[in-house]
């Protein structure tokens, strides 16, 4: 039984520090973040300990407390040692209230979904250049992220870019995908590399402007992707 339970805990701290590694990453990733609601590598070093002290117990004869207990306090020394802490404080959100920082994370992770699942339905394609292509408009896009979360003072302008659009251009990513998997149809392939050519410049074109310009300019940028995007058999409520 100590056996299979320290496999279990050993099994059990390898997932934890992977899910913390990814969420440091994604910390690192952003000037503005709020620290992990689960300090996963630490838990996964607890774990660690834990599955060393009982596969100790399981390898030794009758009962001893000390020899399981030093080992597992030196697994998990060696595996905070060798993965680090969990982010303990949140970064860049100095002089953000706590509901602007909550719009601001909520409109960050929307559009990092977004484009993620953007990223994985390409791939259903098969088109090298599509990939590549969109690996540049997310590139664009992301800038426009980091722009949000350096100053979301006038985030309703921007959200309706890293929102509604990236959830427009996801779909459209979808359908391309799907119907090119199916067909090689050059015509689909090469209306969804000028979708995203177009989508590209007015994302680049918002990220320069101050996020407290002339809001009519903003509307008609707005206008013209909407427009675009229903050419593209894309509604967008």
């Amino acid at each position: 039984m100590p056996a299979l339970l320290g496999a279990l805990s050993l099994t059990l701290a390898a997932w934890l520090v992977r899910g913390g590694l990814r969420a440091q990453a994604e910390f690192d990733a952003r000037k503005v973040a709020r620290k992990p609601a689960l300090p996963r590598k630490i838990l996964g070093a607890v774990c660690g300990g834990i599955g060393a002290a009982l596969a100790v117990t399981a390898h030794q004869d009758g009962f001893a407390l000390l020899s399981p207990l030093l080992y597992g306090i030196i697994a998990t020394g060696l595996y905070l040692a060798a993965f680090g802490l969990d982010p303990l404080r949140s970064k860049g959100m100095d002089g953000i209230d706590t509901f602007q920082q909550d719009r601001v994370a909520r409109v960050v992770d929307e559009a990092e979904k977004h484009l993620t699942t953007m990223h994985e339905t390409i791939l259903r394609a098969g088109d090298r250049q599509a990939k590549a292509r969109l690996e540049d408009f997310s590139d664009t896009a992301r800038d426009l992220i980091r722009t949000v979360e350096e100053d979301p003072r006038d985030l309703t302008a921007a959200r309706k870019y890293l929102g509604v659009y990236l959830q427009g251009a996801r779909d459209a990513t979808a359908k391309f995908a799907d119907i090119y998997a199916r067909t090689k149809d050059a015509q689909a392939r090469t209306d969804y590399l000028a979708l995203l050519d177009d989508l590209e410049k007015n994302f680049a074109a918002r990220n320069r402007k101050s996020l407290l310009a002339d809001r009519s300019d903003l509307n008609v940028e707005i206008d013209v992707l909407r427009e675009r995007l229903s050419r593209e058999g894309v509604r967008l409520d």
